[in-house]
């Protein structure tokens, strides 16, 4: 009798965890969550990646995306922990809360403001207390059901073959209940990794939203630089008319639909042809290389034939200063008496011969 008591009590709580109507729903809809996410996933790598904003407008109008995605959806772990946080702090504004309230050892600041670690310790903590109660009830009522048997009028008699068949679908009950649990555990797993990589991608979006934020004014910025350097330059050109060359690569580097602005096709083009000029200048390179020893030679030539007239331009300077030096010394009028005392003489013996008719 107390075996049958004992196994009606162990399968009657069984059915605790038995799938209810709310738990099949909440099953039907994370596999209806995993084949929409599936579907979303295999959507956007489908899709093509959409250039990075590279105008201010562009990046506005994503932030305002970005804006009314996140006013228009909302996380839905928070709005399912807001009627738990809600009856938690109604409880506690009613004065009630010391009579409803949790009688655990665990603080009850984890609902105000929960964290990981808040939370595996209250989970640890529920499944410790979970399982106390199991026990106690179990307990309780194997107890209750004992005692009626005995007390009953008439008694209830169990024989051996109703126990072996309780004990058979309490053993069933059993094996059901551990695949369930099995399911569960591997479901919570499911929906423990996927909330952490949900947790890490919203930091990142979040994380990348609040540098989008902040690219507008920096590209407006840049723009406004970018504008003052061209007519800085313009200016310091002062307007020139531009060779072929320079006029190309201001042609790629401004204006709309050239240069970094090009379609593929004819950036392409435009790379061939800054290749082929750079090999035609390395031809050209090569060439110059080729003359270089030859010029070399002939320049050492120059240099020696330039010291042989070095030298003889420093002795005829070095003479045109020593005759300067004798001109100048002449000049003193030593030389000039001279040459008027030898004419005066030369006059004086002519005009005495004359007088005197001597012959020589």
């Amino acid at each position: 009798m107390f075996r049958k008591a004992a196994a009606e009590s162990l399968s009657y709580p069984e059915t605790l965890y038995q799938p209810t109507s709310h738990t099949r729903l909440l099953k039907g809809k994370s596999k209806q969550n995993n084949s929409s996410d599936t579907q979303k996933q295999s959507a956007t790598m489908a899709r093509p990646l959409s250039p990075a904003p590279t105008t201010a407008a562009a990046a506005r109008k994503v932030l305002r995306t970005l804006t009314d995605l996140s006013s228009t959806h909302e996380i839905t772990i928070l709005k399912i922990s807001e009627p738990i946080a809600t009856a938690q702090g109604t409880n506690t504004n009613t004065g009630t809360g010391n009579a409803l309230g949790r009688t655990s050892d665990i603080s009850t600041a984890s609902l105000d403001s929960p964290t990981p670690a808040s939370l595996e310790a209250d989970l640890a903590h529920y499944r410790e207390l979970f399982a106390k109660l199991r026990f106690s009830y179990v307990e309780q009522v194997t107890k209750e059901k004992f005692i009626r048997a005995i007390v009953g009028d008439p008694p209830l008699i169990v024989t051996p073959q109703e126990n072996a068949e309780l004990e058979a679908e309490n053993a069933a009950a059993k094996a059901a209940l551990k695949a369930l649990k099995t399911e569960v555990v591997e479901m919570v797993s499911d929906l423990e990794a996927r909330g952490r990589r949900l947790a890490a991608r919203h930091d990142t979006i979040t994380l990348e939203t609040a540098i989008l934020s902040d690219l507008p004014s920096k590209i407006d910025e840049l723009e406004t630089q970018n504008a003052d350097l061209r007519r800085a330059a313009r200016l310091a050109n002062g307007e020139e008319e531009e060779d072929e060359e320079d006029k190309d690569l201001h042609e790629s580097q401004s204006g709309e639909g050239t240069g970094l602005n090009l379609p593929l096709a004819k950036t392409v083009a435009l790379v061939e042809d800054r290749r082929a000029r750079a090999r035609e200048l390395d031809r050209e390179l090569e060439q110059l290389s080729s003359l270089v020893p030859r010029k070399r030679k002939e320049g050492e030539r120059l240099r020696s034939e330039t010291a042989v007239l070095e030298t003889k331009r420093a002795n005829s300077t070095a003479a045109a200063r020593e005759a300067r030096r004798r001109r100048e010394n002449a000049q003193g009028g030593v030389e000039d008496d001279l040459e008027a005392k030898g004419r005066w003489y030369r006059a004086t013996e002519t005009a005495l011969r004359l007088m005197l008719d001597v012959k020589e």
